[in-house]
């Protein structure tokens, strides 16, 4: 891998890991179909709301950190 390549995925980590410990649950919502007779469809819409562990959001992190040090390293 090439030493911009390691940057740019440590960023992204870094900044992955960051907005998962800012924002550490989120909703996503889901039509799903109830019925449907004909051309007549029911819908519903359900919520579903994921939570991620503050563990995954600080290794993330750390494994951002870790690129971006290998990636400046690598330089030398």
């Amino acid at each position: 891998m090439t030493r911009n390549a390691l940057i740019l995925i440590g960023v992204v980590l870094l900044v992955l890991g960051i907005i998962g410990f800012a924002i550490p649950v989120f909703t996503t919502q889901q039509t799903k179909d109830v019925a449907k007779v004909g051309d007549l469809k029911l819908q519903a819409k359900e919520d579903t709301t994921h939570s991620i562990p503050p563990l995954v959001s600080g290794g993330v992190l750390a494994a951002g950190v870790i690129l971006i040090g290998a990636g400046f390293l690598r330089a030398r």
